[in-house]
């Protein structure tokens, strides 16, 4: 008989299919894009005007690795919300 504490590998398939379907839609992309993609997804914005943005704290990519990296979500808000 197993402990209250631990689940069945088919109960346990089901709880992890259930929190990432309510997580995240699943038509939105997921992962990021770096600098020189990000800007065209912003609509051809300059490479300069970029780092403006980062400078002025308008877009803030992910600096976790040697790269720029822009979420998906981070590029929608700043589309979303502009330069206010």
């Amino acid at each position: 008989m197993p402990k209250c504490s631990e689940q069945t590998p088919q109960a346990e398939a089901v709880t992890t299919s259930a929190i990432v379907q309510t997580a995240r839609p699943r038509s939105a992309p997921t992962g990021a894009l770096k600098l020189e993609e990000a800007r065209q997804y912003l609509g051809g914005l300059s490479i300069p005007t970029m780092h403006r943005l980062i400078k002025r704290g308008l877009l803030r990519p992910n600096r976790a690795t040697r790269h720029l990296l822009f979420p998906f979500g981070e590029l929608d808000r700043f589309l979303r919300d502009g330069m206010n």
